[in-house]
Order: C-alpha cells, then structure tokens, then sequence
C-alpha cells in the first residue's frame, strides 16, 4: 500500500481530499444526486426533442427542410443520449464504491472521474433544454434538382447516356433534342435531369421548364423563379424586373436550364437568362419537334430521338399490356404484335393502346382492335384524346393555311407510300396552295422549301426523291379532315380499302380531293354532282370502264390520276379546267382524235401518255405547249426503223419507258430551232429531269448508248431485250463525249440498276469506275456471263465492275 501511494502525485491527493469537503467540487459525494437530477433532466430532453422532431416532420411533409441550428440541436441531443447511456451503465459499480456516507471512495480516482463527467454532463444537458424554444423548424430550400416521375424507358438507355455524355462535355454548353411528337423527347430529358439528382453533380440548381406551343415570357420566368426564389414577392414584378432577378441569381450559380417542347427560338436575354458559357460552366438541354429551332437556339450539339425499332416497339407494348394477358390464350401473342405494328415505333401510341388492351382477354376483343385500327384509327379508345391531340400541336405550328393545305393533302395517299417530291409539288401547285406565278421556277424552289419544312416538324418523312408519312401522323391528318378541321369531310380518303365500287358514304357535295388509290374498283358508271372536286386519284385499280358521265358534272376537275378505258372525246369541254392528266401505262394511248382534245384543254399543266405510233410520237414533240407538259412517257408496241427524242421538247420528261418495241435506232435531237446558231460546245445537251428508264421486250436494239443523254438518270431497268449485247458502247460512247464534253461520266448519279434475261449482254459500260453511287445491282438470266446467279462474277466486264462496287460498299 506505501509503495502505491508513492506512486500517486501529490498534487492528485491533494484535489481528491479537496473535494471531498470543498460543496463546488464535491463530484463524489454529489454523485448520486447528480445522476438522480441528470436523469430527470434527460427524460425532459428527450421528451423535447420528440416534440421537436414531430414540428419538423409536419414541416419536412410540406416540402420544407430543417433549419441547421435545428439540425445541429438535435445532433447534440443524440451525442448526449449516447454518452448517458454509457454512465448509466456504470453507475451501479462507480456508487458501490463511495464509503464515509458517500464522503469518499474506495476508489477516489475513478469516482472522482465519473463525478466529473456526471455534473459535466448535467450542465451540458440543462443548456440544451435553455435552447428548446425553436420559433421556426424548417424553411423553403432550393434543392439542386426535383426528380421527376418517368414511365418505362424501353429503348431510350443508348440515347440517355448519349445525351448525358454530351452534357457533361466542356465543349458542349447547348444540347437539342429533337423528333416527332409522341416519339419519347421529354422522357429523355427527364432522364438526365434525374441524372442530376442521383449523380449530386457539381452543378448548383437545375431547372425544369414546360413551355408549350403559345408560350409567354412571363409564364416561363415565374417557372423559373419558381425554383430559384421561394417567397411570393416576384409574383407582383414586372417582365423586366423579373428579367432582372433572374440575371441576378444565375449570375452566381452554375445552372442547368432544362426548356421542355420549344417550338421556336426563344430570347434568354428577354427571359433573364444568363448565356451558357465555358466560364460560367451553366448548360442548357431543350426538346423541341422541330429541328429548325436547333439551329435558331444555336445548339451546339443536335441529337434526334426517332420511333423504336421493332424489337424494342414489341419490347415496350408487352411490358405495358402485361404478361398475364399473353398468357390467357396462345393465339394472343401474335395478334398483339399486329396491334404493336400499327403503332410503327411510336412510345405515346405503343403506351396508350397498349394500356387499352391491358384488360383484354379474349380472341375477339383483339381481333376487334385490329379491325378498328385497320379501318377506323382515330376511334380506338384514348386515340383522339392521348395521340393525335398532341400530335395535332405539330400541325397547329404551321404558318399558314397553305402550308397545311399542303400537309393534308399527302394524306390522299396510302399508309408507307413513297410520294414523289416533284409530283406532290405539282399537285400542290395545281390545287392553288402555290402561286407558281410568283417565282421564276414556278414555284418549284418553293414547293421544296415546304417539303422542307414539313419534314423538319416531323411530318412527313424524307425518302430521297420522295416522302412519306409515318403512320400515326396520317391517322392524325385523316381525323383532322374527316372529324376536325373546319372544311369538315372535303377530303375524302378510301385508299387501301379494297373496295370494288364507288362508296356510297361520299358526301360528294362537298368533297374537294378525292383517293380511290390501290382498291380492287372495276367500273364506274355513277353520274355524281361534285361541283367541288379539284383531285380524284385512281392508281392502282383494276379499271376497265368509267362511263363519259362521271366526269359530266366535275367542272373543277384540275388533277386525275389516273384511267384505263376511258373515252376521252369531249374532255375538254367536260373538264376545261384539268392541269393534270396521268395516262401512264393505262390502256389509253395518244392518236389523232386524242391529241387533238389535249390541246384544247389550256390550263394542261402535266400530262404521262403512252404513244404506240412514231408519227404521233414526232408530232406531239412538235407542239411546244403540249411536250412542254409531259413528265412521264411510255413508248408502247411501236414498231419504227427510227425514233427521235428531242432533249429540248420533252424538257419536263422525268421517267420513260419502252414497252414490247421494236425500234432498229433512237436518236437523240439536242438542238432546238431557236438554238441551230448556236455551235454544239455553247449547248449544254440532255434530258435534265428524266431519273427513271425502264426497257421491257425491246428488238432491234444492240446497245443503249443514247442513254448517256439522261446524265441525271438514277433508275435503270432492262429486261427480256434479247438483242442488247452492250449498255454503253465503248466507240459511240466516245464519240457522243467528244461532240459533248459536258457528257463525261455515264450514270454518275444511277443508284439502282437491274439487268434481267438478256441474252447477248457482255458489257454494261467500257469505264466501269463510272457508277459511284449505285446502292442496288441485280443480273440474272444472262447467259453470257455463264450462269443465272443474282451476282455477275462469271464474265469479265460485269466482274470487273461487281468487284469495284463491292469495294466501294466496304
């Protein structure tokens, strides 16, 4: 015991025997009322703090975050509980140690200690219960970001991460995403700016803006505010002053401006909005269906969000419907994916049907659906209201009612149609939607700039020579006609219905265009009234008769295509307003009498004809007015030593054919009467439109060099010719080059070509480096090469130029 007490300071002895008489620091002997009086003190903390913690759980309820002093209150609640609850588990030990009527200790030291942190503790414990009157416990904050709520995003994973990636690029400060109403832009952007809550980037705010078709500047500056300022004082503010305040805050933030279905380019300078920077690090992302506005909002990066393919389409449309569905009977699965096809990749309408037939559970319910959407679109359930109402905001964008004239007239045409640009512009100009006396052109150049446009809102879809329509956008423009639109029922559609008579449901009163295309119609001999109708389009029928008196009463008349057994005496005095008359490949050919009518009819603006006799074919070359206005012509059955083509009569001509001839020359005349003085290398010579040729049983022809006048042609299909041996001879090739510099490279622009059962063919052209742009190539039955196979490996020339394609296409 003495060497212990040798071992203990002297100045510890000392304190311990002090306080075991001095009351202030008596923590031994008031040990045990000290731990009675911090219990109870404790149990009033607590008591507080639970109090405080259901104040702040209504608040954080109503969206509001606690305060940090409020926070750090209760930080220091729980420290303290944790440390009671150690001294708690010592106290037994610590007061069976006091002696001397709790004077003193058994062991001084240790108690002495614990005493300590006991009145320490009690002290601490008192001053938190001084500051448990909290007249505030929570505020409005600006969080970084809201996440928003997103529905399945099949497909769209490759254009998230695409898109992220392209937000988080320094080089990158403005992102637009564009597409087609329907086709999944916002879910997009709400994945990223989700990114932004789960990833906690280095950004300070990112703010979601809706902002519609007719937006207001007001209206998106009280969005914004709305995140960036919780008080309701701005409400009150000016346009400007709100300018002002928001240029104040985003000055010293780095933002995220996320601008939700712009439909034009919109003033950030008018709005308050900072321009994003390389400095200020802030990014802007907007979605938009046009991508004109990417390039007015000067997106540094432009990134199209197109319809799902159909795996992914599938993918989508049975998540929604549900698996139990597929499961009630083995015939549903494959009639859903008729119903999934309808939908032609498009998420809004993938989502809406595929809701509609979640509940479906019987064979006949999906037969119906399919019959509905076959016939009847925009009457399926949710389809009006979910998918062509917002698909209508696109066609509401267009500036004038010519534009949409212009629209609605492609919906004549049958569903994945490929309508020919130059064709639709003509029609569009013979309908009056163009004034081609405007423009030099003719309203050509404009008639582009409107296709153009179209295709940039998404809809009409370009094809290269021609457009088309996505599916839904059709049904929309159809509902526009038929159920919308002011001019209710004056478009009148039964393409693709595969009906053999005239409907019975036309209002023909009132009908302005009419499509009977790709029906299974036979003969019309109705009289109808139709003082209205400007367009009635026939292609694609079984026509062997239509009665003189259908067209009696149809004085507006100004486009027909097209007839097969029709009489067309009297034509010009029966519809003395026609611009258009196709006769392509019908039964009709040209004569006498036939002629004759065509120049009456004065307002003729284009016109395809067949032509079986050579006399008739030179005689209608020689009335300006009337070769001026052909754009297709078929040669049929003529049989003649010599047949010229004159490259500045048939100047419009854009596709021919020649069918069952036999022709021993074709001789192309480039100079015209008026331009004789002038010498061959200052005429430039050439048919400049004509993309297709199509040759079908012709005789007497050994090659087709005079082919290498249609320098722009891109289709070329011959067959069953069994005395051509060449396409382009070398000799006549070069000679027609010399005479015409200009004439360098034979099809340069061809792009399809097809070669079928000829006989004697061993060359296509001498220079085969000349076909740099073809894309489809089929031989077969050309004995000469050796074989029957599709590709033309077995002969030398062909080889030599199958082997160059195929490099190219590497």
């Amino acid at each position: 015991m003495a060497d212990l007490l040798l071992l203990i300071p002297w100045n510890k002895i000392f304190t311990f025997a002090c306080g075991c008489f001095l009351s202030d620091r008596n923590y031994i002997h008031l040990m045990e009322s000290n731990l009675d009086a911090l219990e109870t003190t404790m149990e009033e903390l607590k008591n507080r703090r639970d109090d405080l913690l259901g104040r702040v759980s209504v608040e954080e309820d109503k969206g509001l975050q606690r305060l940090a002093q409020v926070n750090g209150w209760l930080s220091r609640v729980e420290i303290v509980e944790s440390q009671f609850n150690d001294l708690l588990e010592a106290r037994s030990t610590e007061t069976g140690r006091l002696c001397l009527f709790g004077y003193c200790s058994e062991d001084c030291i240790s108690s002495y200690n614990y005493g300590e942190k006991v009145s320490k503790m009690l002290e601490e414990v008192e001053e938190l219960l001084s500051k448990k009157d909290f007249v505030e416990v929570a505020q409005k904050i600006i969080r970084k970001a809201e996440k928003k709520h997103i529905q399945t995003t099949v497909g769209l994973d490759t254009l998230v991460e695409m898109a992220w990636e392209s937000v988080m690029n320094d080089e990158i400060r403005t992102l637009g995403l564009y597409g087609m109403g329907g086709v999944g832009k916002t879910t997009l952007l709400a994945c990223i700016n989700n990114k932004f809550v789960e990833l906690e980037s280095e950004f300070d705010v990112v703010i979601w803006v809706v902002v519609s078709n007719d937006f207001q500047y007001e209206g998106i500056q009280d969005q914004i505010l709305g995140r960036l300022r919780l008080d309701k004082e701005w409400k009150q503010e000016t346009e400007k002053e709100k300018a002002l305040c928001i240029d104040n805050i985003l000055n010293r933030k780095k933002f995220v401006l996320l601008l939700d279905d712009l439909w034009s380019e919109m003033d950030l300078n008018k709005i308050g909005v900072p321009p994003p920077t390389r400095a200020n690090g802030s990014k802007i992302v907007f979605t938009t269906r046009s991508k004109e506005v990417c390039k007015d909002m000067k997106a540094d990066k432009q990134i199209e969000v197109d319809c799902l393919s159909p795996d992914k389409a599938w993918e989508l449309f049975r998540i929604t419907v549900g698996d139990v569905i597929f499961s009630g009977h083995q015939d549903i699965p494959a009639l859903a994916r008729r119903v999934a096809a309808k939908c032609h990749g498009l998420p809004l309408a993938l989502n809406v049907i595929g809701k509609a037939m979640a509940c479906k559970e019987t064979l006949q319910e999906w037969y119906l659906a399919i019959n509905v959407l076959n016939s009847l679109g925009h009457e399926f359930p949710g389809m009006k209201e979910r998918i062509l109402g917002v698909l209508k905001f696109s066609y509401d964008s267009l500036k004038n009612g010519e534009i949409k004239s212009c629209f609605l007239y492609c919906s004549l045409f049958p569903e994945d149609f490929e309508i020919k640009k130059e064709q639709l512009i003509e029609y569009w100009i013979c309908e009056g939607f163009i004034n081609p006396n405007r423009y030099e052109d003719g309203g050509t150049y404009q008639g582009y700039d409107i296709i153009g446009l179209l295709v940039r809102a998404h809809l009409l879809i370009d094809c290269g020579v021609g457009v088309k329509m996505h599916d839904v956008i059709r049904e929309m423009a159809l509902w526009i006609n038929s159920d919308y639109g002011n001019q209710q029922g004056t478009i009148c559609v039964k393409s693709g219905a595969h009906v053999r008579l005239i409907p019975n449901d036309i209002n023909w009163e009132i009908v302005r265009q009419m499509s009977l295309i790709s029906n299974q119609i036979e003969k019309i001999s109705c009289s109808p009234n139709c003082p209205n109708l400007s367009t009635l389009l026939l292609p694609y029928n079984e026509l062997v008769d239509i009665s003189v008196g259908f067209f009696r009463f149809i004085p507006k008349l100004v486009v027909l295509d097209h007839v097969h057994e029709i009489s067309l005496v009297g034509i010009a005095t029966t519809l003395p307003n026609l611009q258009v008359l196709k006769l392509f490949f019908s039964r009709v050919c040209v004569d006498d009498i036939l002629m004759e009518e065509l120049q009456q009819l004065e307002h003729l603006k284009i016109l395809t004809a067949n032509i079986e006799d050579a006399t008739i074919l030179e005689r209608i070359q020689g009335i300006d007015r009337l070769a001026s206005c052909i754009r297709g012509l078929c040669l049929l059955g003529m049989s003649a030593p010599r047949v010229i083509l004159s490259t500045i009569a048939l100047g419009g001509l854009q596709r021919l054919a020649i069918e069952s001839c036999n022709i021993s020359e074709i001789k192309i005349d480039w100079e015209s009467k008026e331009r004789r003085e002038l010498s061959p290398m200052e005429i430039h010579p050439g048919f400049k439109q004509l993309s297709t040729v199509n040759i079908f049983r012709l005789k007497g022809q050994r090659d087709l060099s005079w082919l290498l006048f249609a320098q722009n042609l891109k289709e070329l299909d011959v067959r069953d010719s069994p005395e051509i041996e060449e396409i382009i001879n070398k000799e006549k090739g070069m000679s027609i080059t010399k005479v015409h510099p200009d004439i360098v490279l034979p099809f340069g622009n061809l792009e399809s070509l097809e070669l079928y059962n000829l006989d004697e063919l061993k060359e296509i052209c001498w220079n085969f480096r000349t076909l740099p742009n073809l894309r489809n190539f089929k031989v077969k039955n050309c004995p000469k090469k050796g074989g029957t196979q599709e590709t033309p490996s077995s002969f030398f020339h062909l080889s030599r130029f199958f082997c160059f394609l195929v490099c190219r296409n590497l």
